[in-house]
């Protein structure tokens, strides 16, 4: 399972362009993926999103970069010794349509199947397993990714978001929840809450 994230500049995958891809195999998690690119020729830029991955709009077009079709390319050449090549990640489905749409660009095709794994629904269901109340917001459910993480015993995620600590942070979180134990020696100074020990 491939747990990925990738870091934009805004939300639409055919308005804007991914600026940097992350991705751990959760399986073999020594095997990582980490690389950033220059958008795509009049990709659109949402100031919104440069806060939030702290990229500047000269870093993600500096002509010095990789173009983006280089950085999904090696993802995908990457993913393809993975046993289990599903995509998983806090919203998955984001970040598998973005993927999508920068192949379709460059006419390439999608090797990777369209189903995804995503955190919210593991936690969700480990709170119900647990018998734990859902968190609750205008009747919906209220659990988002520092929630997720908080609940099994890591910090808020870094300011500003870096693709391949998110796909740390989320890969660390998909263990504790699904094994009740942790994946990574840098979380190792967190504890596993109580709830989470089978």
């Amino acid at each position: 399972m491939i747990i990925v994230d990738v870091e934009t500049t805004g939300l639409d995958p055919d308005k804007h362009s991914i600026v940097s891809i992350g991705a751990i195999d959760l399986f073999i998690p020594q095997k990582q993926f980490y690389d950033e690119c220059r958008i795509w020729d009049d990709a659109e830029i949402t100031q919104q999103a440069l806060d939030i991955n702290g990229f500047s709009k000269e870093e993600i077009t500096s002509p010095i970069k990789k173009p983006l079709e280089d950085i999904v390319t090696s993802f995908l050449n990457w993913s393809i010794g993975i046993g289990n090549r599903t995509l998983a990640g806090e919203n998955p489905s984001f970040d598998r349509d973005f993927l999508i749409s920068s192949l379709k660009r460059y006419n390439h095709k999608w090797p990777l199947g369209h189903r995804t794994i995503d955190l919210h629904t593991a936690c969700y269901i480990h709170h119900l397993r647990k018998g734990k109340p859902i968190p609750i917001k205008n009747n919906k459910t209220n659990i988002n990714t520092n929630s997720i993480l908080n609940y099994v015993g890591l910090p808020d995620e870094p300011d500003p978001h870096n693709a391949l600590t998110g796909a740390k942070m989320e890969a660390e979180a998909f263990s504790r929840l699904i094994y009740g134990k942790g994946l990574l020696e840098e979380f190792d100074k967190y504890k596993l809450p109580d709830h989470l020990k089978t």
